[in-house]
C-alpha cells in the first residue's frame, strides 16, 4: 500500500471515530442523564459496544436477503440472455420498430 493510501485509511478511521464519538455524545444527552466523567465514560463505552453489535446485527441480515435474491435475479438474467435455438439472439427490445419501414 502506498504511503497516500495509508494516509487516506488513517483519515477515513479517525473520520468514523469522530463520528462515533459525536453520536455517543448524542446518546448521554438523548438520555438526560447526568453522569459523572466516569460513569460518562463507561456509557460511551456501552453504547459503542453495543452499537457495534447492532450493525454487525444489521450487516448480516442484509447478507442474508441478498442470498436469498440473488437465486432469482441470476435466473432473471439467464432468461433475459439465454439463447434457445441456434442463431437467435439473446432476448433484447429492437431498437427500432420493425412496423417503422425502415
Amino acid at each position: 500500500m502506498t504511503p497516500e493510501q495509508r494516509n487516506l485509511m488513517r483519515q477515513r478511521e479517525n473520520m468514523r471515530r469522530q463520528t462515533i464519538t459525536r453520536e455517543a455524545d448524542a446518546a448521554v444527552r438523548d438520555s438526560g442523564l447526568q453522569l459523572n466523567p466516569q460513569e460518562r465514560a463507561r456509557f460511551e463505552s456501552r453504547y459503542i459496544q453495543e452499537r457495534r453489535k447492532v450493525e454487525q446485527s444489521l450487516r448480516q441480515q442484509i447478507q442474508t436477503e441478498r442470498q436469498k435474491e440473488i437465486p432469482a435475479l441470476i435466473q432473471q438474467l439467464r432468461k433475459e440472455f439465454q439463447i434457445d435455438e441456434p442463431g437467435k439472439s439473446p432476448v433484447t427490445k429492437p431498437a427500432v420498430s420493425p412496423k417503422s419501414g425502415k
